[in-house]
């Protein structure tokens, strides 16, 4: 028996334009379309060519981009009520997008129809038959999104069972089932949707779900149980209030827990979420289902210990499948066994009973007590490793530096500036900076300084900040845990500091930060060196 093949619509550029936080370019969005038919969505619901002149500058840029995979759709509302399809000036707009796909939404709860459109119940029928009638006769593809249906099938169930028909009727190739509240309960999205399909046993139906209720993942895994063979929602769950179904979770779910056939290639599932969550400028959380950074992180003991035996006793399926992959945490509860499998990358001859381990043990243990959290901070944990058996040797030495803080700030803005002196292989560079504080100013400078012996620097941006207060009794003389994550927009890494001033423990992560890039680049170049020995030698 085939399996049954569910289409994918993402509407990223749409329903995710409408979070809070979120504003794309042009550029931004060229680069999502890119990113997502290289994954291989069905669909890309692009936005509404006639609300604003961005979209207009939009539409016409990616109608030039050769899609391999996706169809892009142009999304608008049904003619305005009174005025016919043809000298509709936002139904003309969708026409002037040029893309294959049109999704209309209308109305299907008699009360929007009423309250909202101010029209009757039969001349809001005659507007979706209208409209999508029109559409068809310009040769589109016609989704037909049914706003509010499951409020509305609540309220009245003929009457928006007789918007489908309208919509039917008009020769909508699509129907998309909207929980456009996003309030509706998954055993109630199921039963409705199941009506709808025994109701109109030949139509395609689509599921379109927000999160309100927190169900908008299961409400549309449930809509598909119960017949629905389209899904709607953004690649990273982002949208209007609370956001909408996240394909990131969706996708993998139909493919691996209810085996259905879709879009998009899963070993590139974590790959593009980070594509896009990169461009839209938000922060996927660690613990998101098959994308987080800790969706198979293990700590414990005895989870490590069962993952090595049998990976499936503590994890749902093998990371790969989505592109992410297994990590052990280094921590004081993780053990011996852990620690042998967290080092075994860094240091490949290293067994469990060699005395090298014990010391890392050790180290870990003290580095712990004294305040540092190594299961965030990997980079720094493989720093720590290899300075301790004598593998790394430092790029560069802090000589000293000095940090002044103004208020008011001179220039208004800038109120701190740092003075820094490096050493590298004998030769030192002494700079200044001024920063938005003091931790600022000494970043901008201690780049400012090493840039001039290593220009990669300059590729190695830094994404994320956090500070934690480890000694609350203490007061302000606490000591402070500064985590620091840095990106070259190829690798992300996470790199630690501890100390009682919050200066100190930033400039260490800020150190680890550039020390771990500069080992990436040795690797790199040494890698790079044995490939082109490989390539004379076979010549």
């Amino acid at each position: 028996m085939d399996k049954v093949y569910v289409e994918i619509l993402d509407s990223t550029l749409r329903d995710g334009a409408q979070g809070e936080g979120i504003s794309f370019s042009v550029s931004d969005k060229l680069n999502i379309v890119k990113a997502l038919d290289a994954y291989g969505v069905d669909y890309i619901e692009a936005g509404n060519p006639g609300s604003n002149p961005k979209d207009l500058e939009f539409f016409d840029k990616v109608s030039k981009l050769n899609l391999k995979n996706s169809k892009l759709c142009a999304f608008g509302a049904t003619r305005r009520k009174g005025i016919r399809p043809e000298e509709d000036v936002n139904i003309q707009s969708l026409l002037k997008a040029n893309t294959p796909v049109v999704v209309i939404f209308g109305k299907s709860w008699d009360l929007h129809v009423e309250e909202i459109l101010k029209a009757t119940l039969e001349e809001n029928l005659e507007i979706v038959k209208d409209t999508v009638e029109y559409l068809k006769s310009k040769g589109k593809e016609v989704f037909f999104d049914a706003e509010h249906f499951f409020d509305g099938y609540r309220a009245n169930p003929d009457y928006a069972l007789a918007v489908l028909k309208a919509a039917l009727d008009g020769g909508a190739d699509l129907l998309c089932l909207c929980d456009t509240n996003g309030g509706c309960m998954p055993d109630y999205v199921y039963g409705v949707t199941k009506k709808v399909k025994e109701t109109f046993k030949n139509a395609r139906i689509g599921i379109h779900c927000h999160n309100d209720a927190g169900c908008a993942t299961a409400n549309t895994m449930l809509a598909v149980k119960a017949g629905a063979t389209h899904v709607q929602g953004t690649f990273i769950g982002f949208g209007e209030r609370c956001g909408n179904a996240d394909l990131s979770i969706i996708i993998p779910n139909l493919k691996l827990k209810y085996n259905y056939e879709c879009s998009g290639k899963l070993d590139m599932l974590y790959t593009i979420s980070r594509s896009i969550a990169e461009i839209s400028n938000v922060q996927i959380d660690s613990n998101r289902p098959f994308i987080g950074s800790s969706a198979f992180a293990h700590k414990a003991g005895m989870h490590i210990d069962g993952v090595l035996k049998m990976p499936m006793s503590f994890e749902h399926i093998d990371p790969q499948a989505v592109g992410n992959k297994r990590k052990f945490l280094a921590s004081e509860v993780s053990g011996r066994g852990a620690i042998i499998e967290k080092v075994k990358s860094i240091c490949p001859h290293l067994t469990k009973d060699c005395p090298e381990t014990s010391l890392i043990l050790e180290k870990l243990k003290e580095m712990e007590h004294f305040g540092y959290q190594f299961e965030a901070a990997d980079a720094s944990f493989e720093l720590m490793v290899k300075r301790l058996l004598g593998s790394h040797k430092s790029h560069f030495t802090l000589d000293f530096y000095k940090t002044i803080g103004e208020f008011p700030a001179p220039n208004g803005e800038m109120q701190s500036s740092a003075t820094i002196r490096v050493t590298v292989d004998g030769q030192e560079e002494m700079t200044a900076s001024m920063g938005k504080g003091p931790v600022h100013a000494l970043d901008q400078a201690l780049r400012k300084a090493l840039s001039v012996f290593f220009p990669v620097i300059k590729t190695i941006r830094l994404t994320d900040y956090k500070v934690r207060v480890l000694d609350q009794e203490m007061a302000t003389a606490a000591k402070v845990r500064v985590l620091i994550e840095s990106t070259d927009n190829k690798q992300t890494w996470t790199c630690v500091g501890v100390s009682n001033d919050i200066i100190e423990a930033s400039l260490i992560a800020l150190i680890d930060s550039i020390e771990y890039k500069l080992s990436l680049c040795e690797e790199e170049e040494i890698k790079n060196v044995c490939n082109d020995d490989d390539s004379e030698n076979i010549g």
